[in-house]
Formats: structure tokens, sequence, C-alpha cells
């Protein structure tokens, strides 16, 4: 009796813990391990969206990548890929996005979207993943839902609706920094460096150590009030 006890005790337990990494996976759909993200661009902060900071392999499977002054630029999503390019003046040079098939990067031209599935969105409420071949786009499409679309027809849509969507995005970073300035009040050094950005922001806190061994959602936090400040 005892080791059938024990033998229903056990099974429970992987029952238990099938059903927590499920969640996990759930909650992380963007999310890779950082031996799977593939670093595209160079530099202290290359595992940082260079507009809006996010940690890359947190949003991999929608990073994408272009060509900024020569040099390669990679994101978060197309949204802060277009928005660079705006505020420069310029459309995206050589785009790359991520294919969620392979977990590598291919030419966004060549890509085949899904736009609107029940999948998480990277700085927008619209999302949009990508694949290398039509049949996987539609294989996740007919499980998720949503639209196949052409990098041609979706660029224009995202720089189309930046304007509206960044209003968003700022109100959402706005309560952010909030929980940031806490979080840097109570466990940061102080600093009167000032960031132009996230991405800068991160990087400083972690050469210097500014916040001990803060991650994730905290650490976004605190470069959102750091360069906002």
């Amino acid at each position: 009796m005892r080791k059938i006890f024990l033998m229903l005790v056990a099974s429970s337990l992987l029952l238990v813990a099938g059903g927590m990494q499920k969640n996990m996976k759930m909650k992380n759909f963007r999310a890779v391990s950082m031996k799977k993200a593939e670093i595209l661009q160079q530099g202290k902060g290359k595992m940082f969206c260079k507009v809006c900071g996010m940690t890359l392999p947190m949003f991999y499977k929608t990073n994408h990548a272009a060509k900024v002054n020569g040099k390669v630029h990679q994101y978060c999503s197309i949204h802060c890929m277009v928005e660079e390019a705006v505020k420069n003046g310029t459309k995206p040079v050589d785009p790359e996005v991520v294919d969620n098939t392979t977990l590598k990067f291919i030419p966004a031209t060549k890509a085949f979207y899904v736009v609107g599935s029940k999948k998480p969105g990277t700085m927008s409420m619209v999302s949009k993943y990508a694949f290398g071949t039509k049949s996987a786009a539609q294989k996740f499409a007919k499980k998720f839902g949503g639209k196949i679309m052409s990098y041609a027809k979706l660029e224009p849509m995202v720089e189309k609706n930046l304007k509206k969507e960044m209003m968003g995005i700022k109100k959402k970073q706005a309560k952010m920094a909030k929980m940031g300035r806490k979080i840097y009040n109570k466990k940061c050094k102080m600093t009167k460096k000032r960031f132009t950005n996230p991405a800068l922001a991160k990087i400083y806190i972690k050469e210097h150590n500014l916040c001990g061994k803060i991650k994730g959602k905290p650490f976004q936090a605190v470069a959102l009030y750091l360069s906002g400040r």
C-alpha cells in the first residue's frame, strides 16, 4: 500500500509540474532562452532593443533587425524598427525578422506574417509573427487565428498606426516608470546620470551594479524611470 501511495504522490507531482511548465510557456510565448536567441547587433547593449530597451530574448519571436548608418540594429518588434526609421526620416534598410519555425533571422520581404492572432503582440495590441513558409503561417493562423500578410503590406500599416500605438505605449510606460521609481528608491544606488533611452540606462545599471540582480519587468521599469526623469 505504501508503495502504491508513493507512486500516486509522484504522479500527482509530475502533473502539477507539467501544468506549471505549460502555464510558464503560455505566459512567455514570445521568449526563448539566451542560447537560442540570435543576436545580430554588437556592443554593450546588444541584448536590448535599440528603441524601447526591452530585453531581446524575452520577446525574441517578434524580433526584427535593420541597418542604420551601416550598422545592424535589433528590435523587439516591427513597431520599434519602423519607429526608429520614421524618426530618422527613412525606411528600414535590409529588414530582417525571426522565422518562428527555425528561430533564425530571414529577410522580412520574404516572410509570411500572421497578423492579429490570439498570441500576444509586442509594442502593439495586434500581434505579428513571421514564418519562412506560407504553409507554416497557415498552420499557425489555423490554430491561433490571424490574417496572413506580406511585409510590403504590413510595414506601411505599422507606419500608419504608429502615432496611435505610441500614445497607448507611452501611457503603459508611464505607469511602469512610476513602479520603476519606487524600485529605484528602495533597491538601487542613486545616480545623477541622464539617459536618452532605456537601453542605455540598462547598460549603466548592469555595468555599475546599480540595482543588484534586478531583471525582468523590474529591470525594465527602473530603466524607463531613469531614461524619462
